[in-house]
């Protein structure tokens, strides 16, 4: 094998090293933003959680803002309530008669989903704060 050909194998070999990964870089960010969304649908809507708190189920946009709402800081929170008071103000004057869900299983798992997604940034946070000090 000549130097020549040998240089474009080892080119060759960091490149695919490389785009490797990229790839699975890429995949594991389209997991998570894709991830958020279904276990939130999963526990609103499947295990019917917003029902058992006396709430609407939500449709697409209302589960991507929900669970943004959840695992972001608080400045986001306040651009996604701005968002959705820009959008349809009436949103705010509407009313609902939330209740006390049944101590159910179903809904033990619903909450326990719903927390997964809240306390993620919240344990990331920390981690930073305590290399801080």
């Amino acid at each position: 094998m000549g130097p020549v050909l040998g240089g474009i194998l080892r080119i060759l070999g960091i490149g695919a090293l490389v785009a490797g990964g990229i790839a699975v870089a890429l995949a594991a960010l389209a997991a998570v933003l894709l991830l958020g969304p279904i276990v939130f649908w999963l526990a609103w809507n499947v295990l019917n959680f917003g029902p058992a708190l006396g709430l609407p189920e939500l449709g697409f946009w209302g589960i991507v803002l929900a669970t943004l709402f959840l695992v972001v800081g608080w400045f986001p929170k306040v651009v996604i309530a701005a968002i959705v008071f820009l959008v349809d103000p009436a949103w705010f004057h509407g009313t609902s008669q939330v209740r006390w869900p049944e101590p159910t299983f179903r809904n033990f798992v619903a909450v326990a989903l719903l927390a997964l997604l809240a306390s993620r940034p919240h344990a990331h946070a920390q981690k930073t704060r305590d290399k801080r000090a």
